[in-house]
């Protein structure tokens, strides 16, 4: 009888075993084949010279009304502790684009001019480029001041630096540009060379300019000055804002019936000088031109939402707006704070300083799929962080010699305060190439002035009697006002080595060392690195 049973247990157990076999192969199958999650469409909105406390929902004193960025910010992750890597526009722009701190570029201080040669090699890896290799259409659209290699009428003669009516002789415009965001990574390239109020003033697609440049203009208006230069026909001031929104907006819809997901930098070069609200916004704000600007681009912001709604792609699309540093003067500071509104909000400085003012923006995640409405968080962040997110997103290890300074903000998406974001300090740097660096509540600024245009200036007399060094208790004192150098020994040193170990290893973030760019702008040599080196 046993032996019945256990013969007829042999031949039930041979028969299930292939069975099972059978059913684990089918399983796997259908595991190895499962789709992928798709990957989420990237549109990255940077305003120019806009202040962190231009947007109400940054500034519940503010007077500017911004209710499409407010909505988005409700919608979506509202960062109230976000920074950009340099307190001016160009550095700013190579930090986002790179995942690198501006200075170890070979741009030590300043900014570029419309004619400047590229900043960024062409070997150099880009958000742009890491998505494109997984697949992204991916497009520039607006402000590069990156720098591009003009065509040259005679390449013997370059000419003058590009502040100058006379320095764009030399420049062949009938021929293509190289150097450039095509070469990048970017799919798609149109935009002008720099700041709005810097020539040439022309459109540049895809490698060449769009229309004949043909006259010279200048405007020398007190808010929308812009300096003189040659301009193309089809290059109206006036008309660039709603122009760079016009063709995003064109690029969202017909990119959102193609296959593969897509990547938009739109670049503005506004609230940024020349102001120029459009007639239907003028004294909207009733406060000044410069609130009328920030109003009409907080529309286009609606208007440019509401395409994406419309293309039925909100729920997979990532949209991040921010600003390259904070408000400039030209501004008009004094007027705004009569009517009270200050744009930078209770922090001290603004565009160009080593201040808060300088470098801390505005900066909301919008991902329908991916974050939860509504939330704050109170991590310091930085530009530089996109390079580490987007990698993230695609799941892709950077290598060693790329985003070097990025972290990514993906576990904050999920927990707005969450301690996996790996980020442990953050160096900050301002127009004359002054450093500071933040750990915590403690900023140390290596320099006794605002390392820009605001009291107490570089170079003053007034300097000379300050301590060298400014050491400042964010929690405690955000505005800035007591600098405790001389009651926290111990911080300051443990700063000071922190600031050279990410100096010496060319990087902030883990990996192999990495090698710091030689400045090859003119005589911007890198002096503000000894003072690291001084007892």
């Amino acid at each position: 009888m046993r032996t019945t049973l256990d013969l007829k247990f042999v031949r039930v157990l041979i028969i299930s075993i292939p069975l099972l076999l059978i059913t684990i192969r089918c399983t796997q199958k259908q595991i190895d084949h499962a789709p992928k999650a798709k990957l989420p469409n990237i549109i990255y909105v940077l305003a120019d010279d806009l202040g962190y406390g231009d947007i109400s929902g940054f500034n519940p004193d503010g007077k500017i009304k911004t209710p499409h960025i407010d909505l988005l910010a409700r919608q979506g992750i509202k960062f109230v502790d976000a920074h950009t890597s340099s307190s001016v526009c160009t550095p700013t722009r190579y930090g986002i684009l790179t995942g690198r701190y501006n200075w170890r570029s070979s741009l030590k201080s300043g900014v570029l001019t419309g004619k400047s040669k590229a900043l960024i090699p062409n070997g150099r890896a880009t958000v742009a480029s890491i998505l494109k290799g997984e697949g992204y259409h991916t497009a520039f659209i607006g402000k590069w001041h990156l720098g591009w290699d003009w065509a040259l009428k005679d390449t013997s003669d370059f000419g003058g630096e590009g502040w100058n009516q006379e320095d764009f002789d030399a420049i062949d415009f009938s021929k293509p540009i190289s150097h450039s965001p095509n070469d990048l990574g970017f799919d798609y390239a149109y935009g002008h060379s720099g700041s709005l109020d810097m020539a040439p003033y022309v459109y540049v697609e895809n490698n060449r300019t769009t229309a004949k440049l043909d006259r010279q203009t200048e405007n020398t208006d007190k808010y929308s000055w812009w300096r003189k230069g040659p301009t193309a026909l089809d290059f109206k001031h006036e008309d660039v804002t709603p122009n760079f929104f016009r063709k995003s907006i064109k690029y969202i819809q017909e990119k959102s019936k193609a296959e593969h997901p897509f990547f938009l930098y739109l670049a503005l070069p506004s609230p940024h000088t020349p102001i120029l609200p459009s007639e239907a916004w003028q004294g909207k704000s009733k406060l000044n031109p410069y609130g009328d600007f920030v109003m009409m681009i907080d529309d286009f912001m609606g208007q440019l939402v509401s395409s994406i709604e419309q293309a039925g792609i909100e729920e997979n699309t990532l949209i991040i707006f921010t600003s390259d540093n904070g408000c400039s003067p030209e501004a008009d500071f004094d007027i705004l704070a009569k009517k009270g509104h200050h744009p930078s909000y209770i922090y001290r400085g603004h565009k160009a300083d080593i201040y808060e003012g300088g470098h801390r923006v505005p900066f909301i995640a919008k991902w329908p799929s991916k974050i939860k409405p509504g939330g704050i968080s109170q991590k310091t962040i930085c530009t530089t962080d996109f390079m580490a997110t987007c990698a993230d997103i695609i799941n892709l290890k950077l290598k060693d010699n790329v985003g070097e300074d990025s972290f990514s903000l993906l576990p904050l998406f999920d927990e707005p305060n969450t301690r996996d974001y790996e980020r442990k300090a953050t160096v900050h740097h301002s127009i004359n190439g002054s450093f500071a660096i933040r750990k915590k509540q403690w900023k140390l600024i290596f320099a006794p002035d605002s390392g820009g245009w605001s009291y107490p200036k570089p170079g003053s007399e007034v300097v000379k009697n300050m301590p060298p060094f400014q050491l400042y208790d964010l929690h405690n004192d955000p505005s800035e006002q007591y600098n405790l150098y001389n009651q926290y020994p111990e911080i300051i040193k443990e700063l000071k080595q922190l600031m050279v170990k990410y100096i010496e290893d060319g990087r902030s973030t883990q990996g192999l060392s990495q090698k710091n760019d030689t400045s090859t702008y003119g005589n911007k040599k890198w002096n503000q690195i000894e003072i690291f080196y001084k007892k």
